[in-house]
Protein backbone atom coordinates (compact mmCIF):
# COMPACT_ATOMS: atom_id res chain seq x y z
CA UNK A 1 0.00 0.00 0.00
CA UNK A 2 1.23 3.58 -0.70
CA UNK A 3 2.54 5.12 2.03
CA UNK A 4 0.63 8.66 3.02
CA UNK A 5 2.89 11.60 3.89
CA UNK A 6 2.26 13.13 7.52
CA UNK A 7 0.05 16.18 7.80
CA UNK A 8 2.42 18.02 10.28
CA UNK A 9 4.89 20.56 8.89
CA UNK A 10 7.48 19.35 11.81
CA UNK A 11 11.32 20.33 10.66
CA UNK A 12 14.46 20.44 13.10
CA UNK A 13 17.10 21.88 13.34
CA UNK A 14 20.20 20.21 11.03
CA UNK A 15 23.88 20.22 11.98
CA UNK A 16 24.54 23.37 9.99
CA UNK A 17 23.90 26.84 11.44
CA UNK A 18 20.73 28.29 9.85
CA UNK A 19 19.92 25.06 7.97
CA UNK A 20 16.77 23.53 8.49
CA UNK A 21 15.81 19.37 7.50
CA UNK A 22 13.28 18.42 5.58
CA UNK A 23 9.80 18.43 7.25
CA UNK A 24 7.73 15.05 7.63
CA UNK A 25 5.39 16.34 5.03
CA UNK A 26 7.46 15.45 2.24
CA UNK A 27 7.15 12.60 0.77
CA UNK A 28 9.22 9.90 0.30
CA UNK A 29 7.56 8.25 -2.76
CA UNK A 30 10.50 9.93 -5.10
CA UNK A 31 12.84 8.20 -7.37
CA UNK A 32 14.65 11.90 -6.87
CA UNK A 33 14.30 15.42 -5.58
CA UNK A 34 15.45 19.10 -5.14
CA UNK A 35 13.62 20.87 -2.42
CA UNK A 36 14.26 23.41 -0.02
CA UNK A 37 12.63 24.32 3.50
CA UNK A 38 12.85 28.01 4.75
CA UNK A 39 10.26 27.32 7.43
CA UNK A 40 6.96 29.27 8.30
CA UNK A 41 8.75 32.38 9.53
CA UNK A 42 6.73 34.84 12.03
CA UNK A 43 5.44 38.06 11.20
CA UNK A 44 2.85 39.39 8.82
CA UNK A 45 4.48 39.73 5.58
CA UNK A 46 1.71 39.75 2.90
CA UNK A 47 3.58 36.46 1.10
CA UNK A 48 5.90 33.79 3.33
CA UNK A 49 7.34 30.91 1.03
CA UNK A 50 7.55 27.85 3.77
CA UNK A 51 9.16 25.08 1.07
CA UNK A 52 9.44 24.56 -2.56
CA UNK A 53 10.86 21.93 -4.94
CA UNK A 54 10.86 19.46 -7.93
CA UNK A 55 9.94 15.51 -7.66
CA UNK A 56 10.51 12.87 -9.50
CA UNK A 57 7.90 10.33 -8.18
CA UNK A 58 8.18 6.89 -7.52
CA UNK A 59 5.57 4.63 -9.76
CA UNK A 60 3.33 4.22 -6.41
CA UNK A 61 3.44 7.85 -5.81
CA UNK A 62 0.51 8.95 -3.74
CA UNK A 63 -0.19 12.06 -1.73
CA UNK A 64 -3.51 11.79 0.20
CA UNK A 65 -4.30 14.79 2.68
CA UNK A 66 -7.92 15.94 4.40
CA UNK A 67 -6.26 19.26 5.07
CA UNK A 68 -3.53 21.25 4.37
CA UNK A 69 -1.87 24.03 6.52
CA UNK A 70 -0.10 26.09 3.35
CA UNK A 71 -1.77 27.17 0.38
CA UNK A 72 0.41 24.77 -2.41
CA UNK A 73 0.80 25.26 -5.87
CA UNK A 74 1.73 22.58 -8.21
CA UNK A 75 3.11 22.49 -11.74
CA UNK A 76 3.73 18.74 -13.56
CA UNK A 77 6.58 19.05 -16.12
CA UNK A 78 6.91 15.03 -17.29
CA UNK A 79 4.69 12.24 -16.72
CA UNK A 80 0.75 11.38 -15.73
CA UNK A 81 -1.10 11.17 -13.14
CA UNK A 82 -4.55 11.75 -11.09
CA UNK A 83 -5.69 14.23 -9.03
CA UNK A 84 -9.20 14.42 -6.80
CA UNK A 85 -9.65 17.74 -5.33
CA UNK A 86 -13.08 18.56 -3.93
CA UNK A 87 -14.51 15.82 -4.65
CA UNK A 88 -13.49 15.62 -8.80
CA UNK A 89 -11.05 13.47 -9.84
CA UNK A 90 -9.48 14.66 -12.90
CA UNK A 91 -6.39 13.76 -15.16
CA UNK A 92 -2.99 15.80 -14.64
CA UNK A 93 -1.09 15.56 -17.57
CA UNK A 94 2.13 17.84 -18.30
CA UNK A 95 1.54 21.79 -18.66
CA UNK A 96 -1.04 21.81 -15.87
CA UNK A 97 -1.18 24.00 -12.59
CA UNK A 98 -3.41 23.13 -9.89
CA UNK A 99 -3.56 24.14 -6.31
CA UNK A 100 -4.84 23.45 -2.51
CA UNK A 101 -4.66 24.55 0.83
CA UNK A 102 -6.66 24.82 4.46
CA UNK A 103 -9.27 23.04 4.20
CA UNK A 104 -9.14 21.33 1.67
CA UNK A 105 -8.42 17.63 1.07
CA UNK A 106 -6.56 16.20 -1.74
CA UNK A 107 -5.12 12.93 -3.55
CA UNK A 108 -2.40 13.05 -6.11
CA UNK A 109 -1.37 10.34 -7.71
CA UNK A 110 1.11 9.14 -10.37
CA UNK A 111 0.58 6.79 -13.28
CA UNK A 112 2.98 3.85 -13.04
CA UNK A 113 4.22 3.25 -16.02
CA UNK A 114 4.84 6.95 -16.65
CA UNK A 115 5.61 8.56 -13.02
CA UNK A 116 5.04 12.17 -12.36
CA UNK A 117 7.60 14.86 -12.54
CA UNK A 118 6.70 17.96 -10.96
CA UNK A 119 7.41 21.59 -9.25
CA UNK A 120 5.43 22.39 -6.26
CA UNK A 121 5.56 25.59 -3.94
CA UNK A 122 3.74 25.81 -0.24
CA UNK A 123 3.54 29.31 0.84
CA UNK A 124 1.46 31.66 3.44
CA UNK A 125 -0.02 35.13 3.57
CA UNK A 126 -2.71 36.97 2.38
CA UNK A 127 -1.11 38.32 -0.94
CA UNK A 128 -0.67 34.68 -1.78
CA UNK A 129 -4.82 34.03 -1.44
CA UNK A 130 -5.40 37.19 -3.13
CA UNK A 131 -3.23 36.15 -6.52
CA UNK A 132 -4.99 32.43 -6.21
CA UNK A 133 -8.33 33.98 -6.03
CA UNK A 134 -7.28 36.09 -9.50
CA UNK A 135 -5.35 33.07 -10.81
CA UNK A 136 -8.86 31.38 -10.68
CA UNK A 137 -6.76 28.28 -8.77
CA UNK A 138 -8.46 28.81 -5.86
CA UNK A 139 -11.96 27.47 -6.67
CA UNK A 140 -9.95 23.65 -7.28
CA UNK A 141 -9.39 23.88 -11.15
CA UNK A 142 -6.97 22.69 -13.25
CA UNK A 143 -5.32 24.96 -15.41
CA UNK A 144 -3.56 24.33 -18.52
CA UNK A 145 -0.54 26.81 -19.23
CA UNK A 146 0.24 28.22 -21.91
CA UNK A 147 3.87 28.36 -21.87
CA UNK A 148 4.98 25.70 -19.82
CA UNK A 149 8.47 26.12 -19.76
CA UNK A 150 8.32 29.87 -19.20
CA UNK A 151 6.32 28.76 -15.56
CA UNK A 152 9.22 25.69 -15.65
CA UNK A 153 11.79 28.51 -15.37
CA UNK A 154 10.43 30.28 -12.23
CA UNK A 155 10.24 27.03 -10.42
CA UNK A 156 13.53 26.43 -10.86
CA UNK A 157 15.09 29.75 -10.24
CA UNK A 158 12.93 30.08 -6.77
CA UNK A 159 14.70 26.55 -5.96
CA UNK A 160 17.65 27.49 -6.87
CA UNK A 161 17.30 30.92 -4.14
CA UNK A 162 15.77 28.49 -1.78
CA UNK A 163 18.42 26.09 -1.39
CA UNK A 164 20.86 29.26 -1.13
CA UNK A 165 19.67 29.52 2.35
CA UNK A 166 20.72 33.35 2.41
CA UNK A 167 19.09 36.14 4.22
CA UNK A 168 17.65 37.13 1.01
CA UNK A 169 16.33 33.75 0.33
CA UNK A 170 12.95 34.68 1.54
CA UNK A 171 12.50 38.04 -0.29
CA UNK A 172 13.48 36.64 -3.78
CA UNK A 173 11.53 33.54 -3.31
CA UNK A 174 8.16 35.52 -2.65
CA UNK A 175 9.41 37.85 -5.08
CA UNK A 176 9.38 34.75 -7.56
CA UNK A 177 6.22 33.03 -6.45
CA UNK A 178 4.59 36.51 -6.94
CA UNK A 179 5.59 36.73 -10.21
CA UNK A 180 4.74 33.06 -11.17
CA UNK A 181 0.93 33.88 -9.72
CA UNK A 182 0.44 36.85 -11.82
CA UNK A 183 2.41 35.30 -15.07
CA UNK A 184 -0.36 32.31 -14.94
CA UNK A 185 -3.42 34.63 -14.22
CA UNK A 186 -2.32 36.18 -17.10
CA UNK A 187 -1.23 33.39 -19.36
CA UNK A 188 -3.56 30.28 -18.09
CA UNK A 189 -5.96 29.07 -21.13
CA UNK A 190 -9.08 26.77 -20.88
CA UNK A 191 -8.53 23.43 -21.92
CA UNK A 192 -10.85 24.43 -25.53
CA UNK A 193 -7.88 26.71 -26.60
CA UNK A 194 -5.25 23.93 -26.12
CA UNK A 195 -7.11 21.35 -27.74
CA UNK A 196 -5.75 22.50 -31.34
CA UNK A 197 -4.03 20.52 -33.52
CA UNK A 198 -1.12 22.79 -33.49
CA UNK A 199 -1.00 22.98 -29.70
CA UNK A 200 -0.71 19.28 -29.98
CA UNK A 201 2.12 19.12 -32.09
CA UNK A 202 3.85 21.46 -29.65
CA UNK A 203 2.99 19.02 -27.08
CA UNK A 204 4.48 15.86 -28.88
CA UNK A 205 7.85 17.47 -30.29
CA UNK A 206 8.13 19.47 -26.18
CA UNK A 207 7.48 15.64 -24.59
CA UNK A 208 10.20 14.31 -27.43
CA UNK A 209 12.64 16.76 -26.35
CA UNK A 210 12.26 16.18 -22.44
CA UNK A 211 12.86 12.39 -23.66
CA UNK A 212 15.41 12.28 -25.12
CA UNK A 213 17.48 15.20 -24.98
CA UNK A 214 20.77 13.46 -24.17
CA UNK A 215 21.22 11.58 -27.46
CA UNK A 216 20.38 14.87 -29.68
CA UNK A 217 22.59 17.78 -30.24
CA UNK A 218 21.44 20.00 -33.45
CA UNK A 219 18.03 21.31 -34.23
CA UNK A 220 17.93 19.32 -37.32
CA UNK A 221 18.28 16.04 -35.21
CA UNK A 222 15.50 17.26 -33.19
CA UNK A 223 12.94 18.14 -36.20
CA UNK A 224 14.08 14.99 -37.94
CA UNK A 225 12.94 13.08 -35.07
CA UNK A 226 9.58 14.42 -34.65
CA UNK A 227 9.19 14.61 -38.36
CA UNK A 228 8.36 18.23 -39.25
CA UNK A 229 10.19 21.30 -40.90
CA UNK A 230 12.68 22.87 -38.69
CA UNK A 231 10.96 26.43 -39.55
CA UNK A 232 7.82 25.22 -38.06
CA UNK A 233 9.64 23.98 -34.93
CA UNK A 234 10.83 27.23 -34.23
CA UNK A 235 7.78 28.60 -34.96
CA UNK A 236 6.14 26.49 -32.28
CA UNK A 237 8.40 26.89 -29.94
CA UNK A 238 8.52 30.62 -30.51
CA UNK A 239 4.42 30.41 -30.34
CA UNK A 240 4.26 28.19 -27.12
CA UNK A 241 7.10 28.50 -25.24
CA UNK A 242 8.76 32.20 -26.24
CA UNK A 243 12.27 30.44 -26.94
CA UNK A 244 14.09 28.21 -29.73
CA UNK A 245 13.75 24.87 -29.48
CA UNK A 246 17.76 24.34 -29.40
CA UNK A 247 17.77 26.22 -26.13
CA UNK A 248 15.19 23.97 -24.78
CA UNK A 249 17.33 21.63 -25.64
CA UNK A 250 20.49 23.10 -23.82
CA UNK A 251 18.40 23.96 -20.89
CA UNK A 252 17.19 20.22 -20.40
CA UNK A 253 20.74 19.20 -20.63
CA UNK A 254 22.11 21.78 -18.35
CA UNK A 255 19.39 20.56 -15.75
CA UNK A 256 20.21 17.06 -15.75
CA UNK A 257 23.84 17.71 -15.23
CA UNK A 258 23.11 20.36 -12.24
CA UNK A 259 21.20 17.12 -11.13
CA UNK A 260 24.10 14.54 -12.28
CA UNK A 261 27.09 17.00 -10.10
CA UNK A 262 25.18 16.63 -7.21
CA UNK A 263 25.78 13.21 -7.25
CA UNK A 264 28.89 11.84 -4.56
CA UNK A 265 32.33 11.13 -6.75
CA UNK A 266 30.66 12.75 -10.15
CA UNK A 267 33.44 14.20 -12.41
CA UNK A 268 32.61 17.39 -14.90
CA UNK A 269 34.03 15.00 -17.71
CA UNK A 270 31.86 12.14 -17.25
CA UNK A 271 28.97 14.17 -16.89
CA UNK A 272 30.00 16.38 -19.73
CA UNK A 273 29.68 13.04 -21.61
CA UNK A 274 26.54 11.70 -20.48
CA UNK A 275 24.39 14.24 -21.79
CA UNK A 276 25.52 14.52 -25.32
CA UNK A 277 29.18 16.97 -24.75
CA UNK A 278 32.55 15.44 -26.28
CA UNK A 279 34.19 18.67 -25.36
CA UNK A 280 34.26 19.13 -21.28
CA UNK A 281 35.09 22.70 -22.01
CA UNK A 282 32.33 23.29 -23.94
CA UNK A 283 30.31 22.03 -21.69
CA UNK A 284 31.80 23.89 -18.55
CA UNK A 285 30.86 27.43 -20.81
CA UNK A 286 27.91 26.36 -21.16
CA UNK A 287 26.78 25.50 -17.79
CA UNK A 288 28.42 28.76 -17.00
CA UNK A 289 26.12 30.66 -19.66
CA UNK A 290 22.98 28.94 -17.72
CA UNK A 291 24.04 29.14 -14.09
CA UNK A 292 26.38 31.88 -13.91
CA UNK A 293 29.02 29.29 -12.59
CA UNK A 294 31.43 26.79 -13.38
CA UNK A 295 30.58 23.12 -13.22
CA UNK A 296 33.14 23.25 -10.42
CA UNK A 297 32.22 26.08 -8.22
CA UNK A 298 28.82 24.80 -8.60
CA UNK A 299 29.61 21.17 -6.97
CA UNK A 300 31.75 23.53 -4.06
CA UNK A 301 28.68 25.77 -3.72
CA UNK A 302 26.52 22.27 -3.78
CA UNK A 303 28.63 20.78 -0.72
CA UNK A 304 28.13 23.87 1.37
CA UNK A 305 24.30 23.53 2.29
Amino acid sequence: MPRRVSQFPEAAKDSAPGALREPKFFSTQISKARRFYLGPAGGRDPLIIVCGGCEYCAPDYRIHRSDFPYYSIEFVAEGRGWLTLRNRRRPLTPGAVFAYGPGMPHDIRSFPDRPLMKYFVDFLGRRGRQLLKASGLERGRIVPYSLPNQIQQLFEDLISAGLRQSRFSRAICAAIVEQMLLRIAESAVSQGATATPVFATYQRCRHYLETHYGEMRKLSEVAARCHIDPAYLCRLFSRYDHQSPYRYLIRLKMCDAAQRLQMPGALVKQVAGAIGFDDPFQFSRTFRRIYGVSPQKFVQLRRRI
